[in-house]
């Protein structure tokens, strides 16, 4: 990050009042998360069925088995820590000066770095629910169970994340919308845009200052955006 785009970013900082931040992937792959589309992502390794249609409701329900055998290699990085990217938003709501994080990711990591308002678009890993009776489970039962995690009652224990084919929930959506309509800054990290509904979200912010940053440009051009092309967790660190 070069000293220009350094001085601009801390200006809008420095006047903002009330900022969202709209996140994706790349802020977890930070914390040794894998994400899907990058050269090592999922998309690019082989199993014997394509990632996207193993993480799809019809896959779920037809194949139970094999979507938890990978779900449990992929999906469930119980270890993961917060990374400087997690930590400095954590530290700005601290401050007053950021009012929500809006996540793609499942993993938790923002509330475990400190952030109390996260909207999680696709869910979290952390919640488990039985598809039958509806009791909670933990993520350590889904990781250190066989095969298909069964609840006492014999239905399905299902995480809590939305798979392809399910609607995002509506309460999440409903609340994004309003923070970003209240926002003077939205700062966009560690995302393409490329997954919908969830990036169609900010196109209701109607602030002044939009921030991207990301390795590599986004899907589509933000009008009035200032990009900043790099480590997300390293540019924020500085701030």
């Amino acid at each position: 990050m070069d000293s220009f785009i350094k001085e601009k970013l801390r200006a809008i900082m420095r006047r903002t009042e009330r900022a969202v931040f709209f996140g994706g992937a790349g802020v977890s792959t930070e914390s040794g998360i894998p994400d899907f589309r990058s050269e090592n992502g999922l998309y690019r390794q082989k199993y014997a069925y394509p990632p996207e249609q193993i993480l799809s409701h019809t896959f779920f329900m037809e194949h139970t088995a094999e979507f938890f055998r990978f779900y449990r290699d992929k999906m469930l990085c119980l270890t993961a820590q917060p990374n400087a990217a997690h930590i400095k938003l954590a530290e700005w709501e601290k401050e007053g000066s950021l009012s929500a994080v809006i996540t793609q990711n499942i993993d938790g990591l923002h509330q475990k770095a400190g952030s109390k308002k996260v909207l999680e678009l696709h869910g979290s890993i952390w919640r488990n629910h039985c598809v039958r009776c509806g009791k909670f489970y933990s993520a350590q039962t889904i990781q250190e169970s066989d095969g298909v995690p069964l609840c006492e009652c014999g239905g399905i224990i299902k995480p809590d994340v939305v798979l392809y084919e399910e609607p995002l929930e509506r309460e999440v959506i409903a609340e994004s919308i309003s923070e970003l309509k209240a926002a003077d800054t939205l700062i966009v990290g560690g995302t393409s845009l490329t997954v919908y509904p969830a990036a169609g979200l900010i196109d209701y912010f109607g602030g002044k200052n939009i921030v991207v940053i990301n390795r590599g440009a986004p899907a589509g051009n933000i009008r009035g955006a200032l990009y900043v092309d790099g480590s997300i967790g390293e540019i924020l660190e500085r701030l």
